[in-house]
């Protein structure tokens, strides 16, 4: 079970411990655009049972307007990059007091709109061991400078210091696939180890089964092995930071047009 904690006297979160003792890796893990709503803490819960330590901090904290509009999307938060990285500074220095914590393997899962936060972590903090993006980071806005995001995605891309796992949709409305083979293309030449994942099918958010319409369950299972079987192997060593490992998988429509594609509910 997921409970409360606040960290620093300020920041809200979630926090869930899986059974057994010993000190074990920790995820921290992000919420879409919503904040934190059911599906944020359901995936939180599915980390937790996979044998991580979780925890959901809300980087929404500072935000003082309608949260019932921002859980329906029809209000907006935008993140600063410096924000981000203070408040993800505290919540790692939350994690390294828990007894549970191996706090030399942690990972950090952005979804939707906080996939950029894992890639900003990774290149600007030295603390984690993976990123794990969820059809997010590689939006149109996000290859260009912005006044609260000045560094664009590519430049970060470059710079990231962990194995990163990626998670996108043929049907995404919002991440054309040549963006997605723009990321690989940077990756590959910045030689940064990769486990991207076009899935057919899929639209944006297919693993938020809160949402029947955009829901796929066949493919986010397989999403899910996707995403804890690199954990596992991150953490058990076998990324070896002395090699660039690529690995690259896309199943879509030889006629796929991005215009085509709409949102899901």
């Amino acid at each position: 079970m997921l409970t409360p904690v606040q960290i620093d006297n300020r920041i809200n979160a979630f926090l869930g411990k899986p059974a057994g003792g010993g000190k074990k890796p920790a995820v921290i893990h992000l919420h879409e655009r919503y904040g934190i709503v059911q599906h944020t803490t359901d995936l939180g819960q599915k980390f937790v049972d996979a044998g991580y330590v979780t925890i959901v901090p809300d980087l929404f904290w500072r935000f003082t307007g309608d949260r019932e509009a921002l859980a329906r999307g029809d209000t907006r938060c935008d993140l600063s990059d410096e924000q981000v990285l203070q408040d993800i500074d505290l919540v790692v220095a939350y994690l390294r007091t828990l007894p549970e914590v191996d706090s030399s393997k942690i990972a950090m899962s952005g979804v939707c709109q906080t996939g950029r936060q894992p890639l900003l972590v990774s290149a600007r903090r030295d603390y984690l061991s993976a990123a794990v993006v969820l059809y997010g980071a590689v939006y149109n806005e996000d290859w260009k400078s912005h006044q609260l995001r000045p560094e664009p995605i590519d430049k970060l891309l470059q710079e990231i210091s962990c194995p990163v796992v990626g998670v996108f949709g043929e049907m995404d409305n919002l991440v054309p696939l040549d963006n997605v083979v723009r990321m690989f293309n940077v990756l590959t030449e910045a030689r940064k180890s990769f486990d991207l994942r076009i899935y057919s099918e899929a639209p944006h958010g297919f693993l938020n089964d809160t949402m029947p319409g955009r829901y796929r369950p066949t493919q986010t299972e397989t999403a899910w092995n996707q995403i804890t079987s690199f954990l596992q192997s991150v953490f058990a060593g076998s990324w070896n930071k002395e090699r660039a490992i690529w690995r690259f998988e896309s199943d879509s429509s030889i006629h796929y047009d991005f215009t085509k594609n709409k949102r899901w509910e």
